[in-house]
């Protein structure tokens, strides 16, 4: 049986050549490579929430997006699987509800894993706990990236 991926068998980047906007909010391919010398699985969502300069989390982590297919995916050494993160424009938001604020990037736990990595990638932020302005799919197989 395989085993599952943990968060040091892998690096989790965000693919910024992918993003593309639609309704207030911008999509990023969010992809995942296997770095270790083992075949290892993931299935579900990543966990995935903005942090500020100093590492605090911002507001609510992402909510997740059911709208797609869930997969269990295998990662030979090597392979890359992605999601995708939607982060919305929080200036859309009553700023009484969302208070926006820098956000210095994202923490994003594979699923089923405690141990996070972080992404450095400036956007605006919500501070304000309760406000959904990320939202996340479920991993999927391939790279995410249009083109590649």
């Amino acid at each position: 049986m395989v085993q599952k991926c943990s968060t040091s068998d892998l690096e989790i980047w965000l693919g910024l050549g992918g993003g593309g906007g639609a309704a207030g909010s911008t999509y990023y391919p969010l992809e995942i490579t296997n770095v270790s010398n083992h075949r290892c699985r993931l299935f579900g969502f990543p966990g995935v929430s903005a942090i500020s300069v100093s590492g605090r989390q911002l507001g609510s982590p992402a909510q997740r997006d059911r709208s797609h297919p869930t997969y269990h995916v295998s990662l030979l050494p090597g392979s890359t699987l992605h999601t995708v993160v939607r982060i919305a424009d929080v200036l859309n938001f009553p700023a009484s509800r969302c208070k926006p604020v820098a956000a210095s990037g994202l923490r994003v736990y594979p699923p089923d894993q405690t141990e996070a990595a972080e992404i450095r990638f400036g956007f605006r932020g919500c501070s304000v706990k309760g406000s959904i302005f990320l939202s996340v799919q479920a991993v999927q197989p391939g790279v995410g990236i249009p083109g590649r």
